[in-house]
């Protein structure tokens, strides 16, 4: 399994596979790996083949972090995201710095940025004002570093992947973008580098996220119901954990992001709760 540092050692690696018709698949990543990201790297595996070529990134993106965020808190596990790639036969790790990313930015002569303005405008969009112009802008980048075919997103981030998916289109990316189905725990919540901060009561109390989704589900199986009142029961059933508090649910079409009236059979439901200083998303179709 390769290291690679460097922007340009990454795409001369990148071009010399191409050359001998090997495809690339892309997991792009912040670290802290857990079964999840392994889960899209066995679908970029699967998808570009055993003579293809599987890269993960391992980048802490400071672009898409507010100030007030945990950025420098963030969990890092560098030995054992590696140990987690050999075992998955990942063939290469890019592991770029800060100044490999944003060249000149510490001095103040980094200043372009991609932003998406239609997509991002709700759910964490609204909560994360900042967050999507750092997501865009570093994938972006990555996807011009890597020279993927095919990368692979998780869909417990949706919103998320609908950004770079339209990105991709826009901007005329040359590869596909496949969004993975969303890897849980036993207990249903989903899998995520920030399930690290949580207390034990807290990781205790955080399964009503997935208790609010499927709450919601049963709700609507038979009959739409208005998303305003299924708002205010998400509400009422976050607020019986004492230490959840709901920042946001949103009910909206899976492929335009716009928001419903009513919620029915088929539409997406996001929601973020926040569990003590910890702030965890998940989403569902209904």
């Amino acid at each position: 399994m390769q290291t690679i540092r460097t922007v340009g050692s990454m795409q001369r690696a990148a071009r010399a596979w191409r050359r001998t018709d090997r495809r690339i698949g892309f997991v792009p990543t912040m670290g802290y790996l857990h079964d999840g990201h392994m889960s899209l790297v066995r679908e970029a595996r699967r998808l570009v083949g055993p003579q293809g070529i599987v890269v993960v990134s391992i980048y802490v993106n400071p672009t898409q972090f507010a100030p007030t965020e945990d950025l420098a808190k963030y969990p890092r596990d560098l030995r054992r995201d590696y140990s987690l790639c050999r075992t998955e036969g990942v063939d290469a790790v890019f592991l770029p710095s800060d100044a490999a990313m944003y060249p000149g930015k510490a001095e103040g002569r980094y200043s372009t940025y991609v932003v998406e303005e239609r997509l991002t405008q709700g759910m964490e969009g609204a909560s994360r004002p900042t967050h999507f112009r750092g997501v865009t802008t570093v994938v972006a980048k990555l996807f011009n570093c890597v020279l993927p075919d095919v990368a692979v997103f998780g869909a417990k981030d949706w919103q998320q992947a609908a950004v770079i998916t339209r990105m991709t289109t826009d901007l005329d990316f040359p590869l596909k973008v496949v969004v993975a189905k969303t890897r849980r725990e036993k207990d249903g919540l989903a899998m995520s580098s920030r399930n690290a901060y949580l207390s034990t009561e807290e990781r205790a109390q955080a399964t009503v996220l997935r208790r609010a989704l499927d709450a919601v589900k049963r709700a609507v199986a038979k009959n739409p119901v208005p998303a305003v009142e299924m708002t205010q029961a998400v509400a009422r059933l976050i607020a019986t954990r004492p230490a959840a508090r709901l920042d946001y649910v949103a009910f909206f079409d899976a492929k335009t992001l716009e928001p419903v009236a009513m919620v029915t059979r088929g539409t997406r439901m996001a929601l973020a709760v926040r569990l003590g200083k910890t702030r965890l998303i998940d989403n569902d179709r209904l």
